[in-house]
Order: C-alpha cells, then sequence, then structure tokens
C-alpha cells in the first residue's frame, strides 16, 4: 500500500498533461477519424458485447432484449480485460493509462482532457462517524467522474464515424459530453430536464452543445430513442426504460476508478462506497476490480456499498425483498431530491450483481443527513462537494468492518448554485468602516 497515513492528500503520479503523446496523437482539431465502412460495433471479439445474465450475444445499447421481455433491465458487456502482464504500481492512471482496457480500435485516436489521477483526500473522524478518504473526482476537467466515460465515449463514436452524438442528462454526463465532443470535433445535442441547475446549463452552451430540457424524462428518453433510430445520432447514455445502463463502452472508462484505488491503498481496502443512480459507476468500478482481482494484482474485491437518497432507493428495495426474482424484478416511483445526480427507479441486473460478488450492499440516507455531511465537509473539512457525494460521505462514515473506506466524490458543490445559496443572507455591502466590518462577522458567527 502506499503511504497514506501521513498526508492528508494522495495525487500519486499527478495529472497528466493535456498534450497529445504517443499514446494521444491526433486529439487535437487538426485530426480527423477516417469513418468506419459501417457505423456500428467493429467485428473483433474484444468488441463483442454480451449479456452478462443469460450468456446471449448483442448489439446496440438498449441492453439484453431476452431479459428484458422477462421484466429485467439489464446492460450488455464486452469481455473483460486482461490485466495479468501489468504493473499496478505503475499505472499511469485515467481511461486511457491502460489504453488496451478500453475497447476502440488500435489505431483510432484516444479523446482526452486529461482526466483521471484525481486525489484522496482524507476526511477526519468525528464523533458520530468513521474518519473516511474521498476519491475527489471533482478534479477531473469538468468536475465530475462523467469525464473518464465521456473521454472512451467520444473516442468510440469518432471512430465508428459519427458526426453527432446525443446524451440524457439530469447534469453532470451533459456537461462532460458537451466538453469532451468539443474536444473530439463532433457536435453535441443534450436533452436535459427542465430543472437543470444554471451552472451546468452554462457549462453545456459554454462549450457549444445544443441543450433542450423536458418536463418529463420519458418523454426526454423517447425523444432521444427517435433521434437515435431515425437520424443515426451516437447515444452517449441510456435511452430505454426501464434504464438498462449507458454505452458499455463509455462505461469501460469507469474502469481506471478501480485501478487507481487498487494502486494507491492496496490490499488494505476495505470498501468502497458508490452514489448509485442507474449503476453505470457502481458496474464499471465492479469491472476494473475483477480485472486487478483476477489479474493477481489484488487480493481480493472491496466491499461496493451502493449510497442511495431514501426516497429513491431502488437497490436498497431490491436486496431487501427475498428471492432473487423479486430483486432483480424491482420497480419503485422515482422521487426527486437535493442529490438530483442519483436515485433509480429501477435497480438493473449488473449493479445488483455488483454488490452480491463484492459482498457488498445498498444503503439509504435521508435529505436531513446527507445535505448536513454536504455542508460539514465544506465547513470542517474544506471540500465542496455535489449533494450526490455526500451521500456516500454519510454511508462511508457508517461503514463498520476492517480495512480503508473511500467514498467516491463524483463532482462540486458548484454544479448546484441553488442548493448551495439555500438560506444564505444576501452579501453584505459595506462602507469603509472596520466597526461595520466586524458586526458582519460576528453576525456571520451567530449563524454558524
Amino acid at each position: 500500500m502506499a503511504e497514506l497515513t501521513g498526508p492528508e492528500v494522495d495525487h500519486r503520479a499527478g495529472r497528466p498533461g493535456t498534450e497529445p503523446g504517443a499514446a494521444e496523437q491526433g486529439v487535437g482539431a487538426e485530426h480527423v477519424a477516417e469513418p468506419a465502412r459501417e457505423r456500428g460495433v467493429p467485428a473483433d471479439a474484444a468488441f463483442v458485447l454480451r449479456c452478462p445474465r443469460c450468456g446471449r450475444d448483442g448489439t446496440g445499447t438498449s441492453g439484453c432484449p431476452h431479459c428484458r421481455a422477462e421484466g429485467v433491465a439489464v446492460n450488455l458487456e464486452p469481455p473483460l480485460a486482461d490485466l495479468t502482464a501489468h504493473d499496478l504500481a505503475a499505472f499511469p492512471g485515467g481511461p486511457w493509462g491502460w489504453r488496451e482496457t478500453v475497447p476502440i480500435p488500435g489505431g483510432a485516436a484516444v479523446v482526452t482532457l486529461g482526466e483521471g489521477n484525481t486525489p484522496n483526500v482524507w476526511l477526519p473522524p468525528r464523533p458520530d462517524g468513521r474518519g473516511v478518504w474521498l476519491k475527489n473526482e471533482a478534479a477531473n476537467p469538468t468536475l465530475t467522474h462523467k469525464d473518464r466515460y465521456m473521454a472512451a465515449a467520444m473516442a468510440t463514436a469518432r471512430a465508428q464515424g459519427f458526426e453527432t452524438v446525443i446524451a440524457a442528462s439530469s447534469g453532470n454526463a451533459g456537461a462532460s459530453a458537451a466538453a469532451y465532443a468539443a474536444r473530439a470535433g463532433l457536435r453535441c445535442v443534450v436533452v436535459t430536464k427542465s430543472s437543470l441547475p444554471p451552472a451546468i446549463h452554462a457549462q453545456i452552451l459554454a462549450a457549444g452543445a445544443v441543450v433542450v430540457g423536458f418536463d418529463d424524462s420519458v418523454a426526454r428518453n423517447n425523444t432521444m430513442r427517435q433521434a437515435v433510430e431515425q437520424l443515426g445520432w451516437f447515444p452517449l447514455t441510456n435511452f430505454v426504460e426501464p434504464g438498462a445502463g449507458g454505452h458499455p463502452y463509455a462505461i469501460e472508462g469507469l474502469k481506471s476508478i478501480a485501478y487507481e484505488l487498487a494502486r494507491d491503498f492496496g490490499d488494505e481496502l476495505g470498501a468502497v462506497v458508490v452514489p448509485t443512480s442507474r449503476a453505470d459507476l457502481l458496474s464499471g468500478v465492479s469491472r476494473g476490480f475483477k480485472e486487478i482481482v483476477a489479474a493477481g494484482l489484488l487480493r481480493a474485491c472491496p466491499r461496493l456499498i451502493a449510497a442511495e437518497p431514501s426516497v429513491a432507493p431502488a437497490f436498497s428495495t431490491a436486496l431487501a425483498r427475498p428471492g432473487l426474482r423479486d430483486q432483480e424484478t424491482t420497480q419503485i416511483p422515482y422521487v426527486g431530491s437535493a442529490a438530483f445526480s442519483i436515485g433509480s427507479d429501477v435497480a438493473n441486473w449488473q449493479g445488483l450483481q455488483a454488490l452480491r460478488d463484492s459482498g457488498g450492499e445498498a444503503v439509504a440516507v435521508d435529505e436531513a443527513t446527507f445535505l448536513d455531511e454536504y455542508r460539514r465537509c465544506a465547513a470542517e473539512d474544506g471540500i465542496f462537494i455535489e449533494a450526490s457525494s455526500a451521500v456516500a460521505v454519510s454511508v462511508a462514515r457508517g461503514v463498520a468492518g476492517p480495512g480503508t473506506v473511500v467514498a467516491l466524490g463524483t463532482s462540486s458543490g458548484l454544479k448546484d448554485l441553488d442548493l448551495a445559496l439555500r438560506g444564505a443572507p444576501d452579501l453584505p455591502v459595506i462602507e469603509e468602516n472596520l466597526d461595520e466590518l466586524q458586526r458582519v462577522v460576528a453576525d456571520a458567527a451567530k449563524r454558524a
């Protein structure tokens, strides 16, 4: 294990630069990917998609149709990568650190903005909870873990000859998609909710993407499906109901989180707490750990724990049911919360399997609890995370058992300024007067 007991931030190899190197040739605007003969999945064994539940081969991004007919939402997956000859200590970080673990053609240019190698930040114990490590994915270029996903997605879209990409997103995925599409030279359309936070709206517009809001997420997803099927646009995200999961190749970019955690914490890693919606992050991290363990680079996968808001706890609800069949067909009403990036109406199969395979669990947290953690992380620990990340920290503080516990921080609190300023006083403006300054400081102390 790396030395993590002293410093409160561990960034290992540091952030990779964004200048194209040998593995990134052609990333800049001067490069145009050569269109594939047919837009679609290359006919290569590394690119074959298979249902992990029923074992049938499949194509496309709508999940397994056979399992869907049985009422089970399950995503298709490519084969796991073989990491046998790799040196974990030398892993440079990010989705392109081990390029062959993301299934794009060997000659295709990658798309990168320097994502990955995010810091591990120590959050000290409190009287009501243990100390935990936060893997701060807000240190990525667009302030979210989705950058790893979108780097892989855009490289795939460009390698397959697509010109337009489309994403359905409540926030982070849309902002990341816009930025990485700009980097790849692709047109980007984001279909979102009418409640999109202004800061994320600004990010999307700044990157030159088209953004359209919907009052109803079903109407949003149906419109995206029509764009994919009738206009031939590349789907960056899920668009079927109930949600099977994100783009299978894009999820492979999230495996690098597991590689980095295994490199930084080694066999002392006891549990990883994952903010969970449709389980793309959970399943991607699970796949990464499976590859590491299969290669003998880690003794065992840490326990994976899905952190959910209590108003939309699909995985917690599923695992509370006695039978496997009841668990994998779980659907509940979706209710939004301040943790708008997570919570789900369906417990998809690959998320449930990630929890079962690792001996993990799902834990739901009420809004009052995670908003208290959200405020205390900023005011006491100096790290401003989004509410969804605070759900994971809240859960991590209550994890029992041996080993190091890591919560994944998926984005920055800057993404939702309305929440950050909720209940805050107006900005005080004073004249040049020390007494007035002291009064303002005293008033702030009373509110603390």
